[in-house]
C-alpha cells in the first residue's frame, strides 16, 4: 500500500529522488515501536461544536489521548494531535516462584468490549483485556480507555495468582514527542514521571508504589531494569532513552484491583494533576462519561446517532458485531484538533522493527484515498456530521500557493500529510486528487452539503482540483519536479509505480464527471463542458492503454496492473517495487480493474471487465504470481476468498527469513505482499454491480454474497473486531510471529480502509446498489 522507510520509495518515476536516500547506513535501531498487530485501539467521543473540536459543547472539554492494545500489552499511546505518540507501551511483568513472567513474551491474551447492547454489539471502545499466564501460575485484567473530560488514559488492573505468590511490576517505555530518545523521567512512590519538551506524562494509582526506578533504556531491552531475578535496578531520575518501573506488593492468593492514571500536560504539574483528577472521579464515572450512559453523552449517543447503522448491521453474517465495531474505529481514528482529519491507521506498520530514535507517523496521517474511504464509510452509516467535516478539512491538505514549500502547480492533494497539512511525502496520485470531488458531489446529493457551501468550495477546491486533472503540470515541491500528463499518474493507489492505472483512471473519470455537474451548478458551464469532455477522451482509451491481447496469462487478453506508455502489448517491464523483481506489465495483474465498475465507468458484464476475472483469479500459479487465496476457518463450512494487491508484490513480511517488512531499512528480495481483507469487499461489490445489471439483486443473490465476502472479512478479523491490512496467506517462513493462515500480520491494524470497506459492502448489500457508484457516470459509460 504505502512504503514506510522515506529511502525505499519505489516507483520508478521517483529513482531520482530516492537515489539521494540510498545511501543510509543500516544500523540496528536503538529502541523501535511496539508490535502492530493491534487489538484495541479507543479514544474518547467528543461532540462538534459548529463542525469544531471546541471546550465547552455537550461533552464538555476535548479530551485528546488515544491508545491501542496489542499482545494484551499497552502499546502506543498518543497525546496532542493524533500522530504523536508518548509511550511505546506498558507491560505487567510478573515475579514467580519460577522467574519473572512477562505480557506478550509469555501470555495468552483476549480482547472483550465493556459496554455491548444486548446483542453484544459494541457501544463504545472500552475494553477489557485479559492476559494468562501460559503456566498457568496467574492472570491479569486490565480495563482500559480514556477520561473524556481530561487528556487522561484510565487503567483498572486486577491481578489474580493461580499457583505461588506472585510480585508484580509495571514496566512503562516512554517515547515522548514522538520519538525514543530525548526522554527525561523521575521514579518515586506516588508516581513515574516523563516529559520531552513540552509534553510530559505522570503515571498515579489509587495507592503508593512498593518501589519504583528509573533507567536509561539498554539495548532496546526494557526487562534489563529487572534484571534476570525480578528485582529493580535503576535510580530515581533517567535521561535519552528511558523506562520507568513500580512494583506492586506481592499477593499469594486471592485478587488485587488498583486504579491507576496517565496524565498528559505541557509540564510534570499539569500531568500529575490530570492524573489525580482521573482518579478521584473514579473508575465507575469516567467509564459512564466515556460509554455516554443515561444523561452523559458519550460513545453511545455517537452510536445512536448513526440513522442507517441497525439497517446496515441487518446485512452482516455475525449479527452486527463488526458493524458496530466499525463505526467506532472509523470515527476512533479522527484528529480531535483537526475536525475531519481521518488518518489511515492508529499504528506504525511492523512497528517493533521500526527506528524510533526519529520522530515516525506510520499510517496516523492523512491519505486522501483513504480519507474517501473513510468518509463515504460513515456517510453510509448516516453520519451527517463527521463526513461534511471531512470535505471542509481538505483544503488543509490540497497543494497550493500557501502549501510550505511548493513552487509548482497546485490544485492536486498531497500524497500524505499530518493532520496539520504539514507535508510528508509528495508524489501525485491522481486518485487522491479526483476523490475530493466525488466526496463533495456525494454530499451534496444526499441534501448534507448545501448548494452555497458547494458553490464555495468549488472555486476554492473542487475547480483547482478537476484543472488539475485536466491539464496536469509541473510539480515544484520537496523532491518533486515532475511534469503530471493526464490521466497518466505519477503513482497508483499503492503508491509505488507511475503509468496508466486502471483505478486511477477510474476515478479521475468519475471525478471529472462529478466536477462537471458541480461546475454546471456554480455557473461555470464552460469548465464542466471541458471536464466532461476530457473524462470521456480518457475513458475511450481505457482499453487501448490498459488491456492487453497478448498477455502471458491465461488466453492472454486481460486488465493489466499498470502500463508505463501507450501499447498494452509491448511487454515493457514496470518498475521494481520493495526488493522484488521489475517483471514486464503483462505479467502484473490486480483488481484494479474492477473500480472501473464500482464508479459506473465500465458494466459489471462488459466482456473486458468478465474477461479479465480468469487472470486475477487463477490459482495454479505460482506464488510469487499467484494474487487470489482462499481460506478455511476452524469449525467454519466453506471457503471463503481473499487477494493480494498484485502479483510480484514485495510490501509485507519476508517469505524466506520471516523478517519483517524493510527491516533494517533495507529491502529484500524475499519480501512478499500478503492477503487484503479490502479486496474481499471489492469483490463483493462487483458481484452486488453484475446481479444489479437485470434489475434489483434478488434475495437470493444478496445472501450470497452475504454469505462468501462479507462473511469472509468477518473472518479475517481478529477478538477485538478490528480489521487488518493484509492477512496471513501461509506462504513462506513465519519465525518473527507465529502467524496462523488468515489472521493479521504485523502490517496494520486496524486499517481504516479495512473498516470502511466492510461497512460500505453492508450499506451497499442493503440498498441493492453500490454505495459508490455515481450515477452521472453510469449514465454516460457503463450503458
Amino acid at each position: 500500500m504505502r512504503t514506510l522507510k522515506t529511502l525505499i520509495l519505489a516507483a520508478s518515476a521517483l529513482t531520482a529522488a530516492s537515489a539521494a536516500h540510498a545511501a543510509e547506513p543500516v544500523t540496528k535501531p536503538t529502541t523501535t515501536w511496539a508490535y502492530s498487530a493491534k487489538t484495541a485501539v479507543g479514544a474518547s467521543y467528543e461532540a462538534y461544536v459548529d463542525g469544531a473540536y471546541k471546550d465547552g459543547g455537550p461533552t464538555g472539554a476535548v479530551s485528546k489521548v488515544w491508545f491501542s492494545v496489542a499482545d494484551g500489552v499497552l502499546t502506543e499511546t498518543m497525546y496532542g494531535l493524533i500522530h504523536e505518540a508518548q509511550i511505546k507501551q506498558m507491560r505487567i511483568a510478573v515475579k514467580t516462584a519460577d522467574g519473572l513472567v512477562v505480557e506478550g513474551r509469555d501470555t495468552t491474551a483476549r480482547t472483550e468490549y465493556l459496554y455491548t447492547d444486548k446483542k453484544g454489539r459494541p457501544l463504545s471502545p472500552a475494553y477489557k483485556i485479559t492476559t494468562t499466564d501460559k503456566a498457568g501460575r496467574f492472570v491479569i485484567e486490565k480495563r482500559i480507555f480514556t477520561d473524556p473530560d481530561r487528556h487522561a488514559l484510565f487503567l483498572r488492573v486486577t491481578i489474580k495468582p493461580l499457583k505461588g505468590s506472585v510480585t508484580p511490576f509495571l514496566v512503562l517505555e516512554p517515547h515522548m514527542a514522538n520519538t525514543g530518545g530525548n526522554d527525561v523521567g523521575s521514579a518515586g512512590a506516588q508516581a513515574l514521571t516523563a516529559g520531552e519538551g513540552k509534553v510530559y506524562l505522570t503515571l498515579r494509582g489509587d495507592r503508593p508504589f512498593a518501589k519504583a526506578t528509573a533507567a536509561k533504556l539498554e539495548g532496546n531491552d526494557a526487562l534489563k531494569i529487572l534484571g534476570d531475578d525480578g528485582v529493580l535496578s535503576g535510580g530515581s531520575e533517567a535521561k535519552g532513552a528511558i523506562v520507568l518501573a513500580a512494583q506492586l506488593p506481592t499477593q499469594a492468593s486471592g485478587a488485587a484491583t488498583y486504579d491507576f492514571a496517565i496524565g498528559f500536560g505541557a509540564d510534570p504539574g499539569a500531568s500529575a494533576q490530570t492524573a489525580m483528577a482521573s482518579l478521584k472521579t473514579g473508575y465507575d464515572e469516567v467509564l459512564a462519561r466515556y460509554n455516554g450512559e443515561g444523561e452523559r453523552v458519550g460513545w453511545a449517543d455517537y452510536i445512536a446517532s448513526l440513522s442507517q447503522l441497525p439497517r446496515v448491521a441487518k446485512e452482516s453474517a455475525d449479527g452486527g458485531k463488526l458493524a458496530y465495531a466499525s463505526a467506532l474505529m472509523l470515527k476512533v481514528q479522527e484528529d480531535r484538533t483537526y475536525a475531519g482529519a481521518l488518518i489511515a491507521s492508529l499504528s506504525n506498520p511492523w512497528g517493533d522493527t521500526v527506528d524510533a530514535s526519529k520522530p515516525s507517523t506510520g499510517y496516523k496521517a492523512v491519505w486522501p484515498r483513504d480519507f474517501y474511504q473513510c468518509a463515504m464509510a460513515l456517510a453510509a452509516l448516516g453520519d451527517k456530521e463527521t463526513p461534511l467535516a471531512a470535505f471542509h478539512y481538505l483544503p488543509t491538505v490540497q497543494v497550493g500557493e500557501k502549501t510550505p514549500g511548493n513552487k509548482g502547480a497546485g490544485g492536486w492533494f498531497l500524497q500524505k500529510s499530518e493532520v496539520d497539512g504539514t507535508p510528508e511525502w509528495v508524489g501525485v496520485q491522481l486518485d487522491q486528487t479526483a476523490m475530493p470531488i466525488m466526496l463533495g458531489w456525494k454530499l451534496w446529493k444526499l441534501g448534507w452539503l448545501s448548494e452555497p457551501d458547494l458553490k464555495a468550495y468549488y472555486a476554492r477546491m473542487i475547480k483547482p482540483a478537476a484543472d488539475f486533472l485536466v491539464d496536469g503540470g509541473k510539480v515544484g515541491i520537496g523532491w518533486n519536479k515532475a511534469t503530471i500528463v493526464p490521466p497518466y499518474t505519477q503513482q497508483e493507489r499503492w503508491e509505488e509505480q507511475d503509468g496508466h492505472s486502471p483505478s486511477t483512471t477510474a476515478a479521475v473519470i468519475a471525478g471529472l464527471v462529478t466536477a462537471g455537474e458541480i461546475a454546471d451548478l456554480a455557473g461555470d458551464a464552460k469548465s464542466g463542458d471541458r471536464y466532461r469532455e476530457t473524462a470521456d477522451a480518457y475513458s475511450a482509451k481505457v482499453e487501448a492503454r490498459m488491456f492487453t491481447t497478448s498477455g502471458k496469462f491465461g488466453d492472454g487478453s486481460y486488465f493489466m496492473r499498470l502500463n508505463k506508455n501507450e501499447d498494452p502489448n509491448d511487454k515493457a517491464p514496470i518498475g521494481a517495487a520493495n526488493g522484488q523483481i521489475a517483471p514486464p506489465e503483462d505479467e502484473v495483474v490486480d483488481g484494479g480493474f474492477l473500480e472501473l465498475v464500482r464508479y459506473g465507468v465500465r458494466r459489471a458484464d462488459d466482456s473486458h471487465i468478465v474477461g479479465s476475472l480468469p487472470e486475477l483469479d487463477d490459482t495454479a500459479r505460482e506464488d510469487m504470481y499467484r494474487v487470489r487465496y482462499d481460506f478455511s476457518f476452524p469449525g467454519v463450512k466453506g471457503q471463503f476468498p481473499g487477494w493480494r494487491r498484485y502479483d510480484v508484490d514485495g510490501y509485507g513480511e519476508d517469505a524466506k527469513t520471516g523478517g519483517n517488512y524493510g527491516e533494517g531499512g533495507e529491502m529484500s528480495p524475499g519480501q512478499r505482499g500478503r492477503v487484503w481483507p479490502i479486496f474481499t469487499g471489492e469483490r463483493g461489490h462487483y458481484e452486488l454491480a453484475l446481479a444489479a445489471e437485470k434489475g434489483k439483486p434478488s434475495k437470493a443473490q444478496i445472501a450470497a454474497i452475504r454469505a462468501r465476502y462479507v462473511k469472509g472479512i468477518e473472518l479475517f478479523a481478529n477478538d477485538g473486531l478490528l480489521i487488518p491490512e493484509q492477512v496471513w496467506d501461509g506462504v513462506g517462513a513465519k519465525t518473527r510471529h507465529p502467524y496462523v493462515t488468515g489472521e493479521g500480520t504485523d502490517s496494520a491494524t486496524p486499517l481504516a480502509w479495512s473498516h470502511a470497506e466492510y461497512l460500505k459492502l453492508l450499506r451497499s448489500l442493503a440498498d441493492g446498489q453500490v454505495w459508490d457508484r455515481y450515477e452521472p457516470v453510469a449514465a454516460r459509460y457503463a450503458k
